[in-house]
């Protein structure tokens, strides 16, 4: 058996299981994974990912809090199934399945990742990205100059990792990114740059979710604040 046949007959949920997680069937794209039950694997979902023409590298999950894991969660909210809200003040992604639930995601949250909120769309999605520094990186270091104009090649050491999806409003890039990471650690964090981090492999599975013009919600205000 193969590694994607492997996945597939690991991660198989039972009907009744599925239905307690969506409200109408499978919410996104077709094909996608099967969602994560309590028979879960973990180490082969977070194992080294052959990937065209790179393989990213495992992840030491365990080193982790669980809760930055890849998981169903009981998830209160008003948006429609398949929407995207991410909580950059708690560290998490979720993704709605409706009925209360909600795959969740750990994520790391740059700077810009605060300079932004509300709703938009994902109107770009990009295997492989090639990443291009902002000015005002560019202007602490000028170095990254030569990146401007080409950008830096998609890759293991690239800033974006594996995927890239670019959120718009309407006509308007907000120039906000749910992306990869080359740098694990910085899950669960708040890191100097970049918006929203996922490791390579959430990103990947979340990329294989969500199609072209997938709502997002950005949350301005830390859900766990009193209000």
């Amino acid at each position: 058996m193969n590694r994607r046949g492997f996945l597939a007959a690991g991660l198989v949920l039972t009907a009744a299981g599925l239905a307690g997680c969506q409200s109408a069937g499978l919410v996104g794209l077709p094909d996608q994974a099967d969602l994560p039950d309590e028979q879960f694997d973990y180490a082969a979902a977070y194992a080294a990912w052959p990937d065209g023409d790179y393989t990213w590298p495992a992840i030491n999950y365990k080193n982790f809090d669980q809760k930055y894991w890849r998981q169903i969660v009981e998830y209160k909210t008003r948006e429609r199934p398949g929407t995207i809200i991410v909580d950059p003040y708690n560290n998490f992604l979720y993704w709605t399945l409706g009925n209360g639930k909600a795959l969740r995601y750990g994520i790391g949250v740059g700077k810009a990742g605060f300079a932004w909120s509300g709703e938009a769309k994902i109107r770009v999605k990009r295997p492989h990205p090639i990443w291009r520094p902002p000015r005002e990186m560019i202007a602490r270091k000028p170095s990254l100059e030569r990146y401007w104009e080409k950008g830096y090649p998609p890759g293991l050491k690239n800033p974006l990792g594996a995927r890239a999806m670019d959120l718009w409003q309407g006509a308007t890039d907000t120039l906000y990114r749910i992306h990869g990471t080359n740098q694990p650690n910085s899950i669960g964090k708040s890191v100097s740059s970049g918006c929203i981090r996922m490791w390579q492999q959430d990103v990947i599975d979340l990329y294989s979710r969500v199609p072209l013009q997938t709502k997002v919600v950005v949350l301005s205000k830390d859900p766990n604040a009193d209000a």
